[in-house]
């Protein structure tokens, strides 16, 4: 019979205990013990039950069991979960450790763990729980034992935790350093790529500069002679401009002399003519205007 209903839970329950004794169990039918809120003691002595579901520390309410004469092997780590336990019977069974959350068990008064193969605790530290003074002595020696060992394992986890962070920062650390070498090499790889570059651009500049300077040279030439012609026109262009402004120049000299000519005639001319013709109107003018001059001629001229 590997467990019973929640109907013949009930047929065992007499007041607040629960018997479930001589019931072949293999299993603990831990949902229907937890409907029976009533249940504080549990009998589950004398059955075949190998193992306790971590579901079974949530019977907090329990605070006498009896699991003598099954075939326990160990129990759950969170064993010490059964918080208001005080009476424990675990007689008869096959367990070799306690597990560290057994140390948490701070109601627990009375213990008997008699015919176990124990090694932790030591077996001497049970003694014999022939009475219930001796097995209040053994939950006291246990539990003292426990929590000095649950203490022992707590700091040797702490230790190793430190050592696998310490482990784990060491390998941040390796991992970071690697990070920036790896950077710094990328970087040192640009730069060299970007001086190739540089240096390649340079040669390819020199080179095309030198082509054009060889080209160039011709054509310099070429400009040179145009610019000396261009000289050359220009000086006799000039020379040119000037004779011809020269020759403009004794142009009208030549007009203003024979003009000054022409008009000296005849003035002469007019003169000579009124000379003869004194009656004429326009002669006795011209007499009149002439005369004081030619009188001063006259007076110069002696």
């Amino acid at each position: 019979m590997g467990s019973k209903s929640k109907t013949d839970l009930k047929d065992k329950l007499d007041g607040n205990e629960l018997d479930l004794s001589l019931s072949n169990l293999t299993k603990v039918p831990v949902k229907d013990i937890a409907a029976l809120t009533k249940a504080t003691t549990v009998d589950l002595s004398c059955n075949k039950i190998t193992v306790l579901p971590d579901s079974f520390c949530s019977l907090t309410r329990i605070v006498k069991l009896d699991l003598s004469k099954n075939a326990l092997v160990c129990l759950p780590e969170n064993f010490g979960e059964l918080s208001n336990l005080w009476h424990l019977d675990l007689l008869g069974n096959k367990l070799e450790r306690l597990p560290f959350g057994f140390a948490e068990l701070e109601s627990l008064k009375w213990l008997d763990l008699k015919e176990n193969p124990l090694i932790e605790p030591p077996p001497k530290l049970v003694g014999d729980c022939l009475d219930d003074k001796q097995c209040k002595l053994c939950a006291q020696r246990v539990l003292r034992y426990m929590r000095d060992l649950k203490k022992i394992h707590d700091r040797k986890t702490e230790e190793l935790l430190a050592k696998q962070k310490a482990g784990e920062e060491a390998a941040e650390v390796r991992r970071l350093s690697q990070e920036r070498k790896e950077k710094a090499r990328l970087k040192k790889q640009k730069q060299q790529e970007k001086e190739r570059r540089r240096l390649e651009y340079q040669a390819a500049r020199a080179a095309k500069e030198q082509e054009e300077g060889s080209d160039g040279g011709s054509e310099a030439e070429q400009i040179d002679g145009d610019l000396g012609k261009e000289e050359s026109v220009k000086a006799n262009g000039t020379t040119h401009s000037f004779h011809k402004d020269r020759d403009g120049s004794y142009s009208w000299v030549f007009l203003l002399v024979l003009f000054s000519t022409v008009l000296l005639g005849l003035a002469v001319g007019s003169y000579l003519h009124c000379q003869e013709h004194g009656e004429i109107p326009v002669c006795q003018r011209v007499n009149n205007f002439v005369q004081p001059i030619e009188n001063q001629i006259r007076i110069w001229l002696k």
